[in-house]
């Protein structure tokens, strides 16, 4: 099959990694450029231009601001398909009509639950006990095509972003690699029989927000009413927070007129206790139960 890859984190990595080691890799990637990141902001690669440099495979790299910048250059590829799975940009019509197959897009829930950007961070804070991931065939509108495989997660009591993002990158990983040799048989149909998949229930579609630093704000009276005992409602509250919006956009209060980050809390008998917390200009601190300094 040949497909070009579309995506950026470390989400999509992990899905790029296991199709190559499936011996499916894409004749190219297209990915965000790359960025300055931490406090002396160094210029970084992302997740998934790393992995190719570390897996020394060979796959051509292409890193547009503007993705219809390189039109000409995916139209010259042939690709038979695309695949996109956390690009953060949506592909304009002249991009998706490329490849004659279509192209996938691999969203991490159950469409049509939780379109949008944030699903894995939406489905911790609802308290959902599960989610799944979703191959859909995309038509412009954001995360609404036809579904044509997913499958379903269970959630862990104490799953955060960062493992949760991971079971569902696998997940998609492998709903690829056993989907990826039906569309290869679909190359000799004409090409309304070439799509597959199951319209989505419109009725029952929810959407998930992009979530900012002010979304991530911890009252310190909230904070201590969760850490005293005084509200359970509020220890259950901001426990879901530090498990969904780790690290990004990063759980915080203040403390002294000065920024704390809420890194790792844990949550018993309905008492909050921080377990990790990094105070302005400090390293994090790890311990099973830690007060904020006067």
């Amino acid at each position: 099959m040949k497909y070009v890859f579309f995506g950026t984190p470390r989400f999509a990595a992990i899905i790029l990694e296991k199709l190559i080691d499936a011996g499916m890799p894409p004749v190219a990637l297209v990915c965000n450029p790359d960025r300055p990141v931490g406090r002396k902001q160094i210029i970084t690669p992302p997740p998934v231009k790393q992995l190719i440099a570390d897996r020394k495979v060979q796959i051509e790299i292409l890193q547009p601001e503007d993705i219809l910048t390189i039109r000409d250059k995916l139209f010259a590829l042939r690709p038979e398909l695309l695949i996109v799975a956390a690009y953060a940009k949506i592909l304009p019509k002249e991009i998706l009509e490329i490849p004659k197959l279509g192209t996938i897009g691999v969203h991490p829930s159950l469409l049509p639950k939780y379109r949008g950007p944030s699903p894995i961070q939406s489905v911790i804070l609802a308290d959902e006990k599960e989610t799944g991931v979703s191959l859909f065939l995309m038509d412009g509108r954001v995360d609404h095509g036809p579904v044509i495989s997913h499958q379903t997660l269970v959630i862990n009591d104490e799953d955060d972003y960062e493992a949760l993002e991971e079971g569902l990158a696998r997940l998609a990983a492998d709903l690829l690699v056993e989907t990826l040799p039906n569309f290869a048989e679909r190359r000799g149909q004409p090409p309304a029989y070439r799509q597959a998949g199951l319209p989505q229930d419109e009725p029952q579609a929810t959407y998930s927000k992009k979530f900012t630093s002010e979304d991530a704000f911890i009252t310190p009276e909230d904070l201590e009413l969760a850490t005293s005992g005084a509200s359970p409602k509020k220890a259950i509250e901001i426990h879901r927070k530090t498990r969904a919006l780790n690290p990004e956009p990063g759980v915080w209060t203040t403390k002294n007129g000065k920024r704390v980050k809420l890194l790792e809390t844990e949550l018993q008998d309905y008492k909050l206790f921080l377990k990790r917390i990094q105070e302005a200009g400090k390293k994090p601190i790890e311990l099973a139960a830690v007060q904020l300094e006067e």
